[in-house]
Formats: structure tokens, C-alpha cells, sequence
């Protein structure tokens, strides 16, 4: 009903709704409703209470039934969607395509090549007296580029959180920020060298004419004065818009966006692109156990029945038919009729679970015993069934009452296994036949059955059953003093098999320097063993397997305050934390990222599928959400979204975020290259030849290989296995690691040695005609064209050398892998054979000859053989080399960039996180409506419950407590994992009572989040509704 109220203000304007319902005749007005859900624990009863006195006058009022839903009537539902709204999320309004527009133009990279274009329009539309100016236009457009906007893929299109109105902040993520600061530094350095230049060919001309040669400003000169003074400005821009790395956003957004659409392919959908490079940093994984580590494909395994420990599913023939008949009714009836095995979809595949896991495992069992479990439902239908004690999180047991023919009752009961073999006073012999079961022959069982069965990583059931004389009715309200008494039919232990691949995978991780650690709700027992069967821990590490008990006592004062110098203490070593509630999972994350006890801070990702997952999905670094288990609240919260539920697409992740910053820098380190070389030769050329060697328009081109070109060549190249080799690089790696910088030295050295010996000598060299220091506008030489084609041959045999950063020697391996690089490079040289033949005065080229041309690709090869050269001088003996790219420090994080989200970074906290508070993710970025925010915010104590879509009394089960709970288990129970979202209070049915239809409405309200007071910590409220407000919402 949350979702109901907030979205019909979406669609409806306050007079008509006002108008609707007053006329739709309910009782309750859409802001009663939303006032009411508003309101958590006593004060929503109390508000109910005085209200409409009950939770049934409240349905009377809405015209509804707390047991049967909404009518099926299509005229009554769609009058309910007029007054109240429709239920489902409704969707975010996209960002619209000038909007991006705006926000692309808002790098500062292409600031400031807006203003280079800007100054370079006007100035080729200036015209002197007597002078055409055609001359000048193709010189004009040396700094008009292109640049693409930054794409909207994997979920960008989606709106940012509102930020506060007097706080305009842009989010970056860590290379982005890195990137920026570093194309600051370099466009600062290319604008002294532009305005060196400028001076020194002003200055150069002023002597030359004014003083050495001793001519006057004469009036019918000016033009020509003018000219040139023109054409020094236009140099000037030229080294600027040269040294400026504009491709370093195309590069990102070009890497991240590929990385994007093959990360689909690998059961990976982003919906925020920074997470694909923030992956690649990450140093520990939180993950889930169920469905993501294991396949969540229930099996028993082993069975304790007769007096006898089966390690296997035993031979009908071999138990007697009282205990099978018995075992049989109990696992058919107590569960879920929704709960099916159904027939494999293809032929030899395995047959199909429906419903909850744990139950799916049961019935398997039944089936292994070669019995129909739909036989027995038949007999028994659901409508039959007289008394439901259904699942939760406390009691840990659910149980059915059924009608005798003789005009008793008979309870089956089913739980973890040590929660009800305490309310069992008998046990089934091998005979069929009941024994007693006194405490100490249950203390033999543990030891000797459970136990045992825990430590192989099964997770332990007890099914029993009770049967009550014709005669005088139990009080069946009184569930404690119902459900006791009980004979133990069977205890089975149920696997949930590892996934095959989940071993290798973890091994990656921790090969790449990732600490992989399960955070479940298991008992102790079976998390350790899922551990030690997935590699998480190793025999004679020094780790750290606790319950959430223990953990929180750990890491409290006193006060029950969690300190951070507590759980520094423990998460460095701890592995498994078993028994936690999300709660649990939300301190574990926090405490690591906010530790400072590293070097540097930790990046960390963690798995979610539940809603009440969201905080700890928000708090992370990178939030993985389950696509075939996972809420839409954690969907919404996450970052990625696996749509497979598999902990070896988290690995693909890392592989692909770590490639991202790896193509990033192969980018950086060739187009580095290029701008070092031309602004050096269009810098010293113009100041000795007062000209560039490299025309504008040539400089475009150039500009064009080096930028897009480039960028779509090195930044799509496909991850390798060798990425999870090395250890993550930080947040503080520079981007520009010392190799790096001599890589970039090293060629630009020999490519300025190329470029200076064929301008000062290349005319002899070739026989040719010199074209240094030619008349204004004369016309192109086969000199200059000779050095642009030998730049350009050099540039595309670079590219090569530029794939390896790592000082790897053989440039080409893997290079027939990546299509588009090899047609980027053949395509370029392609067209560079057009513009250096067919050109002309547009480009400044003169044809050349065989010849000519190849000793230009003789000289562009020996980048490859400079390339080995460089490669075998040991960068440690580089001492001068300095890295580059470092990111923001502490002291750069303006107070603006602070300001994320004031409700949810306190002033301490800021304080103590300035330098990491460019990454923080407050928990305010879950979008899906502002209540459901309230709604973390303040149950983050109380019970968190979500209904499902019920179509049976038996499906009403729940996700553990949010609250710490006092009483811990230490053997496995029902996975808390498997079980459903709600709980449901029990229902009493009467055989002279018509059979009633089960509830088939409950799915209007799947998309909500409810809340519910825990009325369950007394022991005589086990079956009494968990809240007034519960059944409100069911028959809403």
C-alpha cells in the first residue's frame, strides 16, 4: 500500500484525487493510508486501535477480507487503482539528450578546448584590407573537434540523487578524478608552452624585421604584419590544443561503456559505470553463501531414521511402512502447497524446484523414496486443513494441524533440528514403534548424529509429529503448549552443493590479493564447512569463524557502541561470520571501508539479495545484487547486478574493472607520447623555422589517430586471465606508473630524433627541396609531407608498443584477438595513404614517391625495434623517473565535494574520512520511492518484512530478525536464506466452516516494503498475529 500511495501522486492531481475518494464510498482517504504507513511499531497499533478499533474495521472500511483479498471483480480493482494509485515503482524520469549534452561540456578538458575553438572561429574570419582569407580558413579549424558525449550506458541514464540545492557537486569516481587532475596538470603545461611560443615567434619576428633588417612600420604593411602576427597566434593554439589530451574522456567513457556491454555476456549488468573500474581495485568480497557460493539446489543427503544413520537416501523396502507412511504425510502436508517438484524442461536435465528450497529438498526426498507426495496432498487438500503454525525466524519450526477420521487431530511438525527435538518426549524405533526420548538420549544424538552432519556442511532438520484424542479441543491459540509432546519420525541433513566453479574462483581472488569472506545465517558448523569446501579457509591459516553474537560482542563497548579500534582487531582475520543479520553485514562492511590501519583503504564489494540487504549493498564500494533471488529494493541499491546469482561473474568483474584502468593507461601511455613529441617539434620548429613543420590541418589528423582512433583500439582490448595475477592497485596508484614514464621518454626521444634529423638534414638526405623557413601561403613541399608521413607511420607502430604496460616484451600476443584494433590500424594507414597522395593543399602534402614511402615505414618499424631496446633497461635503475596521475589528496577535496549527503555523514565521520569521501555512497541513492529510505532508516532495529505473492497459507514464511537475537544456535537450522519474506499469523480452520479459496490478491502489494513490530520476544506471543498492521497489509 506504500507503493500505492506514492505512486498515485504521480498520476493523479491533488483535486481529482480529492474528488475520487470522496466518491470511490471508502472509508479511508489515500492520506489516511500513507499517514498510517508512515507510522512503525506501537504507534502504528495505537493509531489502528483508535482509528477503526481493529484491524477488521479497517478492512470493513477499504471493503476488503483479512483472510480472501481483493474480489476478483475487474470493475472494483480498477475503481481501487483510480483512488489509490497502481502498484509498481514508477519509472525514473531519463535525462534528456541536452542535459547530457551540458554535463559532457562541463570537462574540463573540453573547456578548454571550447575556448581554443572559440578563438580560433573568430580569428578565421578576420580578413585584413585588400587580402583574401581563404588562405587562412584551413589554418581556422585547428581546434574545431568533435568530441562525443560521455555515454548513458549501464544505468547512467538514471537520475543522481537530488544533491542540496546550495551544493551543485558532480559525482566522480577514482579514475575520474585521477584523470582530471592529471589533464589539469598537463593542459597548465601546454598553455605556458603555448604562450611561450607565441612570445618567442612575436619577438623573434619584431627583431628580425625592426632591428636586424632596420625596416619601419609602414600603414600599407600592416596587413601583412598583421598576417603574420595571426599566423603565430594560430601556432600558439595549436601547440595548446596539441598538448591538451582531449581523448582522455572519449578514452574512459569509450572503455567503460565496451566493458559494459561484454560484461552483459558475462552475467554482469551494470547500472553505474564507475563501479566497473571501482571492481577492479577491490581488496575483499563480503559475499552470501546460498545461491551465490552454492547452487541453491537443496538435497538430502543424509538421513537418521529407525534407530539408524543412512549416509545415503535409504531402500524403501528397508523401513517400516508406519515410519515411511508417517514421514510421507509430514513432509507432503507441513510445507508448502505451492512448494513443487516438477519435471525437467529438457530430457537428462534435473528435475525443477518450485518454491521454497528447503521444502523442495523434502519433497525430493519423498520422491527418492519412490511415493507421491500429490497423492497425499490430493486426500489432504489445502482448504482442509485445520490449524497452520507457519514459519519465523524465532521459533524456527512450522507446523500443520489435520483432521483424524476418528475425530482427533495429528500435528506434524518440522524445524531445526536441536529446536525440536527439545519439544520431543519419543522417538520411532526401527519397529515403527515410539520410545522414549529422554534429554540425555537427545544429547547422544547431537553428539553422535547432528554434529557430525553439521561439520559435513548439511544443514539438519527434525521432522516429528503429535496426535491429539477425539474429545475435548486443545486451546490451539496456545502454540507452546500445542507443539510439544512431539514423536521424532526422521532428522535429515540437507546439502546445498558448492557450485563447481566456486573453488576456482575464490582461488583467483585471492591469487589477484582478494579477501573473500561469507557472510550467511547459517549455523557455525555448516558455514565453516561451506568455507573450507569453497577455499575461503585453508588448513593452518590464521583466520577467524564467528557468529554475529560474538562479533558484536567483540567489536561494543560497554555502551553497546561499536568502536572502529575493536573491529580493526577482527576483520583483517575474519572469514566466515555465520548467524548474522543484515545488521551484522552493514557494521562489517563500514568498519572495513572506514578502517585506516592499511596502507591504504580498502575497496570493498559485497553480494546482496534481500531488502534488507540495501544498506550494506549502499555502503560498499561495489554492491552485487542477485538477479534471479535478489529484491527489487537490492537491485535498486546495487551497483551491478548478477544475473546469473554466481560468485565467478564477481570474479569476471574484477577482470573487466582491472582491464578498464589497465586499457586506460596503455591510452595514456601512447597518447602521452604523441603530445610530448608534437608539442616539443611544433614548439622548437616554429621558434627556429618560425613555422610548424606540422600544419594545423595535419595536426587534426594526428589529433584524430591519437584520440578517437586510439581510444577505440587500446581501450576495447579484452581481458586476460593474467589481470588476476597481480595484486589490486589501489586507490592511490598513480595512473602513470614509472615503466610508463619510460616507455613514454624512450619513444618520444627516438621519435625526436627522427623528426629533428629529417628537418634540418631530410632535404639532402632525399635530394629534395628544403621547406623550412618558406614565404607565407607558399605552397606545400614534399619535405614536410615526408616528416608529417613518417610522424604518422611512427604514431600507428607505437600503438603496438602501447599495448603492453607492464614491460612486457612480445607487443604482439593476443593482438589477432581484438578485431577492432587491427582494423583501426590498417584502416588509418589506409587513409593515410589518401591524405599524404591525394591531399594536397588542403592537407599540406605533396605526393611521394616508393621510395619515399618506404623509408618512411623502415623508419615507423623501428618503434618496434626501439620498443625491445627500451624494454631491456631496467626501469629500477631509472632513479630520475618520477610517476605521475596520482589521485586527489586529503587537502584537494573541496568542502563542496564533502557535502554528499549531510543526514548521512555526520560531521565526525567527515571529518575522519576527507580524503575518501570523493567514494562514499550514502544510503540515500536508493531511488525507488523516499519511503522506503524512511523506512531503513527508522526499522534499522525493527523487524524487516517484505511480502511475497502468497497463494497458499503455508508460503507465509520469514527472513531473520534485524535485530541482534539473544538466543544463537549452534546447529544448522532451515536457511534463513530460503526462507520467504512475511510472516503470517496462524489461521484456524473449521471443518463446518465452507472451503474457503486460498488468497489470491496478495500480489498487489509485492513491490512494498511493511514493517512490523516484533511481538514475538514473549513466549506466549508465538501465535498471535505479529501486528495488527500485518493483516492489514495482506488483505490489502
Amino acid at each position: 500500500m506504500g507503493d500505492m500511495a506514492n505512486s498515485s501522486v504521480d498520476f493523479y492531481p491533488k483535486s481529482q484525487r480529492r474528488e475520487l475518494n470522496h466518491a470511490g464510498g471508502f472509508g479511508c482517504t489515500l492520506s489516511e493510508l500513507r499517514s498510517l504507513m508512515e507510522l512503525r511499531g506501537a504507534e502504528a497499533i495505537q493509531k489502528v486501535q483508535e482509528t477503526y478499533t481493529d484491524v477488521n474495521g479497517l478492512c470493513r472500511r477499504l471493503k476488503t477480507s483479512p483472510t480472501e483479498g481483493l474480489s476478483d471483480n475487474a470493475t472494483d480493482l480498477e475503481k481501487r487503482r483510480q483512488i489509490y494509485g497502481q502498484n509498481f515503482i514508477p519509472p525514473k524520469k531519463p535525462k534528456t539528450f541536452l542535459q547530457l549534452v551540458w554535463e559532457a561540456l562541463q570537462d574540463v578538458t573540453l573547456i578548454i578546448l571550447e575556448i581554443a575553438a572559440i578563438i580560433s572561429l573568430g580569428l578565421s574570419f578576420y580578413a585584413p584590407p585588400g587580402e583574401q582569407s581563404e588562405a587562412k580558413k584551413q589554418d581556422g579549424a585547428v581546434a574545431m573537434e568533435m568530441q562525443p558525449l560521455k555515454s548513458a550506458e549501464g544505468g547512467e541514464m538514471e537520475e543522481r540523487e537530488k544533491k542540496k540545492a546550495s551544493v551543485p557537486k558532480k559525482e566522480k569516481s577514482v579514475l575520474q578524478g585521477k584523470l582530471t587532475k592529471l589533464a589539469v596538470q598537463i593542459g597548465k603545461a601546454g598553455l605556458v608552452m603555448s604562450a611561450i611560443t607565441v612570445i618567442i615567434l612575436v619577438l623573434y619576428f619584431v627583431i628580425q624585421t625592426f632591428v636586424i633588417d632596420g625596416k619601419t612600420w609602414a600603414a600599407e604593411c600592416t596587413p601583412v604584419y598583421v598576417q603574420y602576427f595571426v599566423k603565430f597566434f594560430i601556432i600558439g593554439v595549436t601547440v595548446l590544443v596539441v598538448a591538451v589530451p582531449e581523448g582522455l574522456p572519449l578514452a574512459v567513457t569509450i572503455s567503460l561503456a565496451y566493458s559494459v556491454k561484454k560484461m552483459m555476456k558475462d552475467n554482469n549488468l551494470v547500472r553505474h559505470l564507475d563501479a566497473c573500474e571501482t571492481m577492479g581495485n577491490a581488496t575483499a568480497i563480503c559475499s552470501d553463501k546460498t545461491g551465490t557460493l552454492t547452487t541453491n539446489r537443496m538435497t538430502v543427503v543424509q538421513t537418521y531414521m529407525g534407530d539408524t544413520h543412512y549416509k545415503e537416501t535409504p531402500d524403501p523396502s528397508n523401513l517400516t511402512p508406519k515410519t515411511l507412511d508417517l514421514l510421507v504425510h509430514a513432509i507432503a502436508i507441513n510445507s508448502a502447497y505451492t512448494t513443487k517438484i516438477l519435471p525437467p524442461e529438457k530430457e537428462g536435465g534435473l528435475p525443477r524446484q518450485v518454491g521454497n528450497k528447503t521444502e523442495c529438498a523434502l519433497l525430493g526426498f519423498v520422491v527418492d523414496l519412490r511415493r507421491d507426495y500429490q497423492l497425499v496432498r490430493d486426500q489432504t487438500p489445502e482448504e482442509k486443513l485445520y490449524k497452520v503454525y507457519t514459519f519465523n525466524s524465532v521459533r524456527k519450526s512450522m507446523s500443520t494441524v489435520t483432521c483424524m477420521p476418528d475425530g482427533g487431530y495429528r500435528l506434524f511438525s518440522k524445524g531445526a533440528s536441536e529446536i525440536v527435538l527439545k519439544k520431543c518426549t519419543n522417538i520411532l524405533n526401527s519397529n515403527g514403534e515410539l520410545r522414549s526420548f529422554r534429554p540425555r538420549d537427545r544429547d547422544e544424538m547431537v553428539k553422535k548424529v547432528i554434529e557430525p552432519m553439521a561439520c559435513d556442511g548439511l544443514r539438519t532438520i527434525c521432522i516429528a509429529y503429535r496426535d491429539f484424542p477425539a474429545g475435548k479441543e486443545p486451546e490451539w491459540d496456545n502454540e507452546n503448549e500445542i507443539v510439544i509432546d512431539l514423536t521424532c519420525i526422521a532428522v535429515v541433513g540437507i546439502e546445498d552443493p558448492v557450485r563447481p566453479e566456486v573453488p576456482e574462483a575464490i582461488n583467483k581472488c585471492q591469487r589477484a590479493g582478494i579477501t573473500v569472506r561469507m557472510v550467511t545465517g547459517d549455523n557455525i558448523n555448516t558455514a565453516r564447512a561451506i568455507a573450507a569446501k569453497c577455499g575461503i579457509i585453508q588448513p593452518g591459516e590464521d583466520f577467524l569463524c564467528l557468529e554475529g553474537k560474538e562479533f558484536n560482542r567483540r567489536i561494543r563497548n560497554e555502551k553497546g557502541e561499536i568502536e572502529q579500534e575493536r573491529l580493526d582487531k577482527i576483520w583483517p582475520k575474519l572469514r566466515v561470520l555465520a548467524r548474522s543479520s543484515p545488521t551484522d553485514k552493514h557494521t562489517l562492511v563500514k568498519g572495513i571501508i572506514d578502517s585506516t590501519i592499511g596502507d591504504q583503504r580498502q575497496v570493498v564489494a559485497v553480494t546482496g539479495d534481500g531488502t534488507n540487504d540495501g544498506p550494506a549493498l549502499k555502503k560498499a564500494d561495489v554492491g552485487f545484487a542477485m538477479g534471479i533471488a535478489g529484491t527489487d529494493v537490492a537491485k535498486e541499491a546495487s551497483d551491478i547486478i548478477l544475473t546469473d546469482d554466481n560468485f565467478s561473474s564477481i570474479v569476471k568483474a574484477v577482470m573487466w574493472g582491472r582491464n578498464v584502468y589497465d586499457s586506460i593507461s596503455k591510452f595514456l601511455q601512447f597518447q602521452l607520447t604523441v603530445n610530448v613529441v608534437a608539442v616539443i617539434v611544433a614548439f622548437t620548429g616554429a621558434c627556429i623555422t618560425q613555422d610548424s613543420p606540422l600544419k594545423a590541418v595535419q595536426m587534426l589528423w594526428v589529433n584524430l589517430i591519437m584520440d578517437t582512433f586510439a581510444s577505440l583500439a587500446l581501450a576495447t582490448e579484452p581481458p586476460t586471465e593474467a589481470l588476476l595475477l597481480r595484486k589490486p592497485y589501489g586507490r592511490n596508484k598513480p595512473l602513470i606508473s614509472r615503466t610508463m614514464m619510460k616507455n613514454i621518454l624512450g619513444h618520444a626521444v627516438y621519435q625526436l630524433t627522427i623528426i629533428f634529423t629529417l628537418l634540418f638534414v631530410g632535404e639532402v638526405f632525399f635530394d629534395i627541396d628544403s621547406g623550412r623557413n618558406a614565404p607565407l601561403h607558399s605552397p606545400s613541399s614534399e619535405h614536410y609531407t615526408i616528416i608529417f608521413n613518417t610522424f604518422v607511420m611512427m604514431q600507428l607502430f607505437n600503438e603496438i608498443n602501447a599495448r603492453k604496460i607492464h614491460g612486457e616484451r612480445n607487443v604482439f600476443d593476443g593482438i589477432f584477438g581484438n578485431p577492432i584494433f587491427c582494423t583501426i590500424v590498417l584502416g588509418t594507414f589506409g587513409i593515410q595513404i589518401v591524405i599524404v597522395q591525394f591531399g594536397g593543399k588542403p592537407f599540406s602534402c605533396s605526393p611521394l614517391n616508393a621510395e619515399q614511402w618506404l623509408w618512411c615505414l623502415f623508419v615507423g618499424v623501428g618503434e618496434l625495434v626501439w620498443g625491445q631496446v627500451i624494454a631491456s633497461i631496467p626501469t629500477s635503475q631509472l632513479k630520475c623517473l618520477k610517476e605521475a596521475g596520482h589521485g586527489p589528496g586529503k587537502d584537494e577535496i573541496t568542502d563542496e565535494e564533502m557535502a554528499e549527503d549531510e543526514e548521512e555523514i555526520d560531521h565526525a565521520e567527515r571529518e575522519l574520512r576527507r580524503g575518501q569521501i570523493l567514494w562514499f555512497r550514502g544510503l540515500n541513492r536508493i531511488q525507488t520511492q523516499i519511503r522506503v529510505v524512511k523506512a531503513f532508516r527508522s526499522s534499522l532495529y525493527e523487524g524487516l518484512e517484505k511480502p511475497d505473492t502468497k497463494t497458499s497459507i503455508h508460503n507465509f514464511m520469514t527472513t531473520p530478525e534485524f535485530l541482534i537475537n539473544d538466543y544463537i544456535h549452534n546447529i544448522p537450522l532451515i536457511d534463513d536464506t530460503d526462507v520467504e519474506e512475511s510472516e503470517a499469523p496462524p489461521r484456524r480452520r473449521f471443518r463446518a466452516s465452507p472451503p474457503q479459496s486460498p488468497n489470491k490478491n496478495n500480489n498487489a502489494i509485492d513491490s512494498g516494503i511493511y514493517l512490523s513490530t516484533d511481538v514475538s520476544k514473549t513466549p506466549t506471543s508465538s501465535s498471535s498475529p505479529v501486528s495488527p498492521l500485518h493483516s492489514m497489509e495482506t488483505s490489502l
